[in-house]
């Protein structure tokens, strides 16, 4: 009996001992794992960053653009440069690479959404843009971005970088003075005048508030310096000014002086089913450098030859978007019509600086025919040179509009077309024209008995582009754009344009060049 009871205990143990050893070998419940959560709040795409509240969307495109024909990509016209020239420098096709990467959060809170949003572009152009002139190449030019584009280059471009908060905006942004289409109503070309575009953001701070019912304000501070200033051309000619205007009517410097207050910008905008109506305005500070200047650059008798006294210039905006017109589903009119006085970039605009103009092409009277325009906010001549010593601000007008069309699910089209006209008044006209005579020695016995002089000048632009979106988020597109210059000097001289010119007669002509761009883009 007791020999059996020996064995069962010595058994029980035996198994207690064995079931604690396999326990002590059973690994040790891990942490539970968290997974990536789908953040359905503000659309598709965002998804919770761990551990937190906020929801992010990665996002961007890549975009192939070739231009035939331009002064660069996103078919630029050649409308100056060595592509204006149609001189031997000149690329007939250029190409940009770029991918786009955007990072968009918003975080819920108290006071109402806080966003974050950023975009750089990673880009890759034909080097020199649309020249391989020696000039535009050189390496004693100091901080040459053509050369970004060698091999094995390329650079990156900011676009926006701002913040939201509680109605606010704070960062680079699209103005409050823009439309949400900008400067494309239609085209895909970045040179769509007749009209403001920030599209790649201006630094600024602006407050939006809604009424209700659609109807929406906002008002912003922009920071002029780099998207809404042109030129301020000084005159004066002699002397230590030396030669003002050079042959195609623009200034060597820019007689602009430094930014002493923010554009004051603004909309009132009504948002509905039909489509949107929007009112925009600018105040824009004109303020010029000095009245003793060297080729525009700075002497030691700048600061105390004085200045003209600073003016504000303005621009004012109309929009309309019509919706679910007739012709088909998802079809659509944009269209905004312009006026600035002392603020010209608010309508000749581009996604970059606003251009001058300067196209040469055939003539039977000279060596060739030329037509330019000159793109500024004001023109002065100091008291010291014969003027009046006060600041005369540049006018403009434009209009730009398109038809957009879907053909079905896969193909569309659109019909875009600008018109814009900048103007110089009689006191300005007189000084420019003094001034552009003086610069380039024309006299009786150099010009021809019809030759007058006239600034003022208008451009006009037509184009059509189809696109083929075979799958979602995938659009193939061709787009073709007719430009015309209509300048106002008249009869022929003789003049030295930039090199590779000649010195010979050139007759005074309006001109027109057409450009052609084929995009490939995939969003992500």
């Amino acid at each position: 009996m007791k020999m059996i009871k020996s064995l069962v205990l010595g058994s029980a143990a035996g198994l207690i001992a064995m079931t604690g050893a396999q326990a002590a070998d059973l690994p040790v419940k891990a942490k539970a794992v968290e997974y990536v959560k789908v953040c359905s709040l503000y659309g598709a795409g965002f998804f919770f960053i761990p551990g937190t509240d906020t929801c992010i969307k990665l996002g961007g495109y890549l975009r192939i653009d070739t231009t035939f024909n331009g002064s660069g990509t996103q078919d630029n016209p050649a409308w100056n440069g060595d592509p204006g020239q149609m001189n031997r420098y000149r690329d007939y096709f250029s190409t940009r690479s770029r991918m786009a990467f955007t990072v968009d959060t918003r975080t819920a809170t108290e006071y109402g959404v806080v966003r974050t949003f950023a975009q750089a572009d990673f880009q890759f152009d034909t080097l020199g843009g649309s020249t391989y002139n020696p000039n535009s190449l050189s390496t004693t030019l100091g901080n040459n971005g053509n050369l970004l584009n060698s091999a094995g280059g390329g650079y990156t471009a900011v676009e926006f970088v701002f913040l939201q908060f509680a109605g606010f905006t704070f960062g680079k942004s699209a103005s409050a003075y823009a439309t949400p289409w900008q400067g494309y109503p239609g085209n895909n070309s970045s040179y769509l005048l007749g009209g403001q575009d920030t599209v790649t953001g201006v630094n600024n701070i602006q407050y939006t508030a809604q009424f209700g019912n659609g109807v929406s304000g906002t008002i912003g501070l922009d920071d002029p310096t780099v998207f809404n200033r042109t030129s301020i051309y000084n005159l004066a000619t002699g002397g230590t000014s030396l030669a003002t205007l050079n042959a195609v009517g623009t200034a060597a410097q820019n007689s602009y002086a430094g930014v002493q207050a923010p554009d004051v910008v603004g909309n009132i905008r009504i948002d509905q089913a039909w489509g949107l109506f929007q009112l925009s305005a600018a105040a824009h500070e004109v303020d010029a450098s000095y009245n003793n200047l060297t080729g525009g650059l700075p002497n030691s008798l700048s600061e105390i030859s004085g200045h003209p006294e600073t003016k504000w210039g303005g621009s004012v905006m109309a929009a309309l978007n019509i919706k679910n017109i007739p012709t088909g589903a998802g079809d659509d009119i944009k269209i905004d019509a312009s006026y600035a006085k002392g603020d010209t970039k608010n309508v000749i605009a581009t996604s970059a600086a606003s251009p001058s103009f300067a196209m040469f092409s055939g003539s039977g009277v000279g060596y060739q025919s030329v037509g330019f325009g000159a793109t500024t906010d004001a023109v002065y001549l100091p008291v010291s040179a014969g003027g009046d010593g006060s600041l005369h601000l540049t006018e403009a007008y434009g209009v730009r509009g398109a038809f957009n069309h879907n053909w079905d699910p896969y193909w569309s089209s659109s019909l875009f077309g600008s018109a814009s006209w900048v103007s110089y008044d009689a006191t300005a006209k007189a000084a420019y024209c003094a001034a552009y005579t003086a610069s380039n020695k024309l006299t009786a016995a150099n010009t021809s008995a019809d030759f007058s002089c006239n600034p003022n000048y208008a451009v006009y632009q037509v184009g059509a582009i189809t696109r083929w979106t075979p799958v979602k988020n995938l659009t193939f597109s061709a787009e073709v754009m007719y430009s015309r210059l209509d300048q106002n000097f008249a009869g022929t001289a003789v003049l030295t344009p930039a090199a590779p010119k000649p010195t010979a007669v050139y007759q005074f002509k309006d001109q027109d060049t057409v450009s052609f761009n084929v995009r490939a883009q995939r969003n992500f």
